[in-house]
């Protein structure tokens, strides 16, 4: 293959889609004979030569890949997205997206996904299959990979969560709070386990140094930025607010910094924020964040299914964990001797 020249330069030269140009390398009936002519001129003209493996790949298959996951509007969600759907379109495979809001949707869309004759194989982010739909889908036969979900019988990426709810946790502890508040999520939730570990570390990181864990200082709901002001709202109008909250998501964490704005509440002279995943916005908002490789997460978890898919001798690791960083902005500083926080809840309480 040109250094210059891929498949999808090809696809973009002839005015066609990647599947199309896929279809023609593979001398597919199914191509108009002036299609076919175009995307071959596009292939002269660019000096493209089809990567061997992906022709193989391509060869009695229907040339898709499922991908099934919750809340796919979320920027977490967006940025895996855009891995995996890097690494198929360089392998000439197509992505199907299934959103999935319910237990009764998940269940029917893995029933019917078994089939292979539907699609390749099934990408599952943030969705953790039991041990019957495991069942399922191995008597199937259907090659199927995880990202940000585990379960022993399939390989699948990872990040430790619970490590990053110390990291996090501790990171506060160590500036000086004490009264460090954790708003997330639903724990008992079917999808993205990810919350319930990431408390597991913040509750754990308290225990370690020492805190008291309060269950006033712990709120939940639906994940939205929205949801997460009215939570923030909340915790900071305690008789005695935390001083810090750790935030379970970046989206989350932005919810905060509104609610603070909402009460006049300097970040973080009067309150320290947290958050996790490192999206594009944390770093526009100067957030403090637990980093996770949410872009590597979803070329890693892809490729390990186009390995499955090939067949060899040479299989994917059965686990992948990739590495979480602290990345410390303008959000997190030690606490205020007297904070506006106190003030406001003297003044309400007396």
């Amino acid at each position: 293959m040109s250094a210059e020249s891929t498949i999808r330069d090809v696809a973009k030269f002839a005015r066609v889609s990647i599947a199309t140009v896929s279809r023609v390398l593979n001398n597919s009936p199914a191509v108009r004979e002036d299609t076919r002519k175009r995307v071959e001129e596009a292939i002269e003209a660019l000096d493209y030569s089809p990567n061997p493996i992906a022709r193989k790949l391509s060869r009695g298959r229907t040339h898709t890949i499922a991908v099934v996951l919750p809340l796919f509007t979320l920027p977490s969600f967006v940025e895996r997205l855009r891995g995996v759907h890097q690494e198929l379109a360089d392998n000439a495979y197509d992505l199907v997206l299934y959103s999935i809001e319910s237990d009764r949707q998940r269940d029917e869309q893995l029933a019917r996904l078994s089939s292979p004759s539907r699609v390749d194989g099934l990408l599952l982010i943030s969705l953790p299959p039991d041990d019957e739909q495991a069942a399922l889908l191995l008597d199937s036969g259907m090659p199927t990979v995880l990202i940000d979900a585990n379960h022993a019988k399939f390989p699948h990426v990872i990040v430790d969560d619970e490590y990053g709810g110390r990291l996090a946790t501790t990171h506060l502890i160590d500036l000086g709070h004490e009264r460090v508040a954790f708003l997330s999520d639903f724990l008992d939730t079917p999808f993205h386990k990810s919350m319930r570990l990431r408390y597991e570390g913040y509750r754990t990181a308290l225990a370690d140094a020492g805190i008291p864990f309060d269950d006033a200082y712990h709120v939940c709901d639906t994940h939205g930025r929205h949801e997460a002001r009215m939570q923030a709202q909340q915790l900071l109008q305690l008789e005695e607010p935390p001083t810090a909250i750790f935030a379970a998501s970046d989206t989350q964490a932005i919810g905060v910094l509104d609610a603070a704005q909402d009460l006049g509440i300097s970040v973080p002279g009067d309150l320290s924020v947290i958050g996790f995943d490192g999206i594009r916005d944390a770093e526009y908002l100067n957030l403090t964040t637990i980093e996770q490789p949410l872009y590597e997460s979803g070329t890693t978890g892809a490729g390990m299914l186009l390995s499955l898919l090939r067949e060899t001798s040479e299989l994917p690791q059965s686990e992948v964990v990739l590495p979480l960083s602290l990345i410390r902005r303008g959000t997190t500083g030690a606490p205020s001797a007297v904070s506006r926080l106190d003030k406001i809840s003297y003044r309400r309480n007396h």
